[in-house]
């Protein structure tokens, strides 16, 4: 019996560790990283939001330690292999890493609290660093700024004044909160 107490004592104090390293920086940390689309930026200690990726770029995510990538890219994107020219699927897999699609923006996949209930699921049962990724972050900086207003929370005109300096412009971002929301700065 002490055994298993033990074991869920740990589990816990692992989930708690997590959950910490979530926490988003104040500003997001750019870098210039080969390989992906547009767009690169460390939002919080385990957490990168990216344009595509290509094979290469997520071998070096690996390296980084991230365990999970999270595509929002839909899947009529994906399999247009003019535009995604690899199986991004089978790669991660290959890698070792974690796979969640959660495709939005299509006209079946619209933006919604669903899609962010999927992202806010798979995040918190990342058992280590995470790559959001879609075209060039703009879907993926939406959905992060709902994530710290759901799930973190930040105030709407501060999740949208971060989501400003990554890649976010003017929509989906009230569609995954589901309400009306201002993206011009209140004074």
């Amino acid at each position: 019996m002490s055994k298993y107490l033990l074991s869920l004592t740990m589990l816990a104090c692992a989930s708690f560790v997590w959950a910490v390293e979530v926490e988003p920086f104040n500003e997001p940390q750019h870098e210039q990283v080969e390989g992906f689309q547009d767009f690169f930026a460390q939002v919080a200690p385990n957490v990168y939001v990216a344009g595509q990726p290509n094979a290469q770029a997520l071998k070096t995510m690996k390296d980084r330690g991230v365990t999970r990538v999270i595509n929002l890219r839909t899947s009529q994107e994906m399999d247009n292999r003019s535009v995604v020219p690899y199986d991004e699927a089978a790669e991660v897999a290959a890698l070792g890493l974690e796979y969640t699609h959660i495709p939005l923006g299509g006209p079946d996949t619209p933006y919604s609290p669903e899609g962010l209930a999927k992202f806010a699921s798979a995040i918190e049962a990342s058992a280590g660093p995470v790559l959001l990724h879609c075209t060039v972050a703009w879907r993926a900086s939406h959905m992060w700024a709902a994530y710290l207003v759901a799930h973190h929370g930040y105030d709407v005109s501060d999740a949208v004044a971060m989501g400003k300096k990554m890649n976010m412009g003017g929509y989906p971002f009230a569609e995954f909160l589901d309400r009306s929301v201002s993206l011009e700065p209140q004074e």
